[in-house]
């Protein structure tokens, strides 16, 4: 193999490099981006459950598992 191909084949590879880079940085953006929407969501849901839980107590007058009056 002479010099040229050496050469030819280190650019393909430093190429085929810099492109694996490109993504790898590219799905870290990704997959933090995710990790700030899951916070949000978690974040959220936890507000709806004390919600829920507020408005069920406001509707049984404080008691949550009180039992129907059939029972």
């Amino acid at each position: 193999m002479d010099n040229e191909q050496m050469e030819s084949r280190f650019v393909d590879i430093e190429i085929k490099l810099a492109q694996q880079e490109d993504l790898v940085e590219s799905l870290n953006q990704m997959v933090y981006q995710q990790g700030r929407r899951i916070d949000q969501l978690e974040a959220m849901l936890h507000k709806l459950g004390e919600h829920v839980r507020e408005g069920a107590q406001q509707a049984n007058g404080g008691q949550v598992n009180e039992r129907p009056p059939h029972y």
